[in-house]
């Protein structure tokens, strides 16, 4: 099981990614952040897009908000910076809740309903916690693809190269 120390390591190399990924994007225009390049959300616009969006979904969930208004693409036609903005705040969010984590609260069941899948789950929270961050990781090695087959190459990307350790 993980512990807060892990949630907000993780929150802080969310952060420090999303910060190198979204100065890496920027050197690029709207058409090239938005061209098809076959990636699985077509774009690299469309991947930060749907980091966004899932990262959005599962802080309301965890945090016991209304998921209201919150349905996929629904940032679609958003510009880069725009983009960048909600992402930077959702960051600062997503450690501030990181910070709020409790032993008990990890350690309990988390009750959901995926719109995806279409049912009700019933998981402990902090696996629920581990996707969540796991999640991120993954779509962000997507982008860092997509931005090296853009002529960028993103840098480091490993947990142990941020300078905080």
């Amino acid at each position: 099981m993980i512990d807060t120390r892990y949630a907000l390591r993780m929150a802080a190399y969310n952060r420090w990614m999303n910060q190198s990924l979204y100065a890496c994007a920027a050197r690029l225009d709207d058409a090239q952040r938005r061209e098809d390049r076959g990636a699985y959300f077509k774009s690299l616009h469309g991947t930060l897009e749907h980091l966004v969006f899932a990262d959005a979904l599962w802080i309301r969930r965890f945090k016991g908000e209304s998921l209201d208004g919150l349905a996929p693409g629904q940032w679609l036609q958003a510009g880069f910076e725009a983009m960048r903005e909600r992402r930077e705040a959702l960051d600062q969010e997503i450690a501030g809740w990181a910070a709020t984590l409790s032993p008990d609260w990890l350690q309990a069941d988390f009750h959901y309903y995926s719109v995806a899948y279409g049912r009700h789950y019933v998981r402990p929270a902090w696996l629920l916690v581990t996707h969540l961050f796991n999640h991120q990781a993954h779509h962000r090695g997507q982008a860092t693809t997509l931005l090296m087959q853009s002529g960028i190459d993103p840098g480091a990307t490993d947990l142990p190269a941020m300078d905080d350790l």
